[in-house]
């Protein structure tokens, strides 16, 4: 099918049937029809909406072509019944002894359309369009476009005339959105802006609480901010991305206040300065970290001959069982066998030593411990070395002091 522009705008449909009683049915004179009359104005619009011996009638936004000797019965209203009995009339109230007006328009009781101007008046109001416009039922319209309409009806073509009036643009005369406006035929609608939703009056956008939704947003703490959210990390770490704390290494960064003497050791959330010579009697430094024990000592007799310091920092609610620290002999005498052992420091049996061969093992974290807290762990290797056995068993042993620190947070 083809259809050629007459005017400005031309619209091609085809009805396949139309309202049968109105196009193929003779009109008869005893025809009687019950019709709910509203504010449609379309048999005024469309001259000549019916044709022939058919008159048109405005029906529930539309329109009826309808036998002119037809007997029309408008449907009957439901009946209103009054809330409350007033002596005073409709649009007044009683004030005394008189009945005075009542101001819809500063009550906000009018039903005007954004676009429009409340008037009070005596008993009543009235929806005053602005200029340019002009009032048909409850919308503004002003310009008038022409269109034509080719419609197919009855296996014919027949060109329709009709004007459509341009509605007014609440959304651009006012509408009360609180953020975006989008108007559409006779009305609008307000939308809201990512991270708010609509408010049940259909005009305010509320801001959406995120944080509320779900305790995984952020690692540590959702901070809900209007149209949004935020991560926040405690302090000594700082965001890494946009929801993951890290940890600040404040001796890399000299964020630190250790004096000359001392070592700054980066701990989970923190730092710790400690002295750079922890060797204690009878114990001697004899390197960074190293403290030996002389064997002409009588007090050595029965102590490690060296000890080695280390540091360490794990999270608070480690996953258990969990290897965290590897021990390792530096030299081994030939025939000699080892043992490893937790010397001290465990006295609440948090740790356990899982030996790996003769010359390693690993420090397993036997249960779930919470920060901040920190243990001093005396790891000791005993080695028994057989080819020496002329003097008896041979025995000597030496330590790993292990400083753990326990972090506050779980990251």
């Amino acid at each position: 099918m083809q259809g050629a522009c007459v005017s400005v705008v031309c619209v091609c449909i085809c009805v396949s049937v139309l309202l049968r009683s109105a196009i193929s049915q003779p009109p008869t004179e005893s025809d009687t029809y019950t019709v709910r009359m509203d504010k449609s104005l379309l048999c005024e619009i469309i001259p000549d909406a019916c044709k022939g011996e058919m008159k048109c009638f405005n029906h529930y936004g539309g329109y009826l072509c309808l036998p002119r000797s037809a007997s029309v019965i408008p449907a009957s209203e439901p009946p209103i019944t009054p809330a409350e009995t007033s002596r005073c009339p409709a649009g007044y109230e009683a004030q005394g002894d008189s009945c005075v007006d009542v101001n819809e328009c500063e009550r906000e009781e009018d039903d005007c359309q954004p676009s429009q101007q409340c008037i009070n008046t005596l008993g009543a109001f009235t929806c005053q369009c602005p200029d340019g416009y002009r009032k048909v039922g409850t919308e503004c319209i002003g310009k008038t476009m022409s269109m034509h309409l080719l419609a197919c009806v009855a296996g014919g073509f027949s060109l329709i005339h009709f004007n459509i009036d341009e509605y007014v643009n609440e959304c651009e005369m006012g509408a009360p959105c609180s953020q975006r406006c989008s108007n559409t035929y006779g009305t609008f609608l307000c939308r809201c802006d990512q991270g708010y939703e609509l408010g049940a009056d259909g005009f305010a956008c509320n801001d959406i609480d995120e944080c509320s939704y779900s305790s995984y947003l952020c690692q540590y703490r959702c901070v809900n901010e209007p149209g949004r959210f935020s991560c926040m990390c405690p302090e000594g770490y700082q965001l890494q991305g946009t929801r993951l704390c890290q940890d600040i290494n404040e001796c890399e960064t000299g964020e630190h206040q250790c004096g000359e003497a001392q070592t700054c050791v980066n701990i989970h959330g923190r730092y710790q300065c400690v002295d750079t010579n922890r060797c204690q009697e009878p114990y001697v430094q004899v390197s960074e970290n190293r403290c030996v024990c002389p064997v002409n000592k009588p007090a050595c007799r029965d102590l490690p001959f060296s000890i080695v310091h280390r540091y360490m920092s794990i999270t608070s609610e480690r996953s258990v069982p969990s290897d965290i620290f590897q021990i390792q002999a530096t030299s081994v005498s030939p025939g000699a066998y080892n043992t490893f052992r937790i010397r001290s420091g465990d006295e609440n049996a948090d740790f356990y030593i899982r030996q790996i061969n003769n010359i390693s093992a690993m420090l397993v974290l036997a249960r779930a411990v919470s920060g901040p807290r920190e243990y001093t762990l005396d790891l000791e290797m005993v080695s028994v070395n057989p080819l020496l056995s002329y003097q008896g068993n041979y025995q000597t042993s030496s330590a790993l002091r292990l400083s753990i620190y326990v972090g506050p947070h779980s990251f």
